[in-house]
């Protein structure tokens, strides 16, 4: 079981690195949708801002002793880019034709099972700071 929960830590933690590498390697799809509410002049500012955030969450989801804290951080931040899911949902025609429209409707849903995988490293004994210990016996 521990290496199934560090497994899957460790694909959680790296969608979020991963991600947010994409926020500096190619920002135009987050600048696409940034809601119209937010100032134009602040659109790059909060793309950088999101990916840095999500690269040092996901670090932290992998350092044991920060993983708590982690979970809370990511939970917090894919609430303050739900608004952005929506508005790619709301506007996919104009900002992406050549994509189905359903590919970010089910994106809103997926947004409440990635908090709910945060969630789980909120909780306490979320993780294990190392593998079980092997006992050694002695045959004789």
């Amino acid at each position: 079981m521990f290496l199934i929960k560090l497994l899957l830590r460790c694909v959680f933690a790296g969608f979020f690195i991963a991600t947010g590498v994409t926020h500096f390697t190619g920002p135009e799809f987050f600048l696409k949708i940034m809601p119209d509410y937010i100032p134009q002049n602040l659109h790059l500012a909060c793309v950088y801002v999101s990916g840095v955030a999500e690269i040092l969450l996901g670090v932290m989801l992998l350092i044991p002793w920060t993983t708590r804290l982690a979970g809370w951080g990511l939970i917090a931040l894919l609430i303050a880019v739900f608004p952005a899911n929506i508005y790619a949902y709301q506007h996919t025609l104009e900002l992406f034709p050549n994509l189905d429209p359903k590919l970010h409707f089910w994106r809103l849903p997926l947004q409440a099972v990635m908090i709910f995988w945060a969630w789980c490293y909120t909780r306490p004994g979320a993780t294990a700071s190392k593998a079980p210990a092997l006992e050694l016996t002695d045959p004789t």
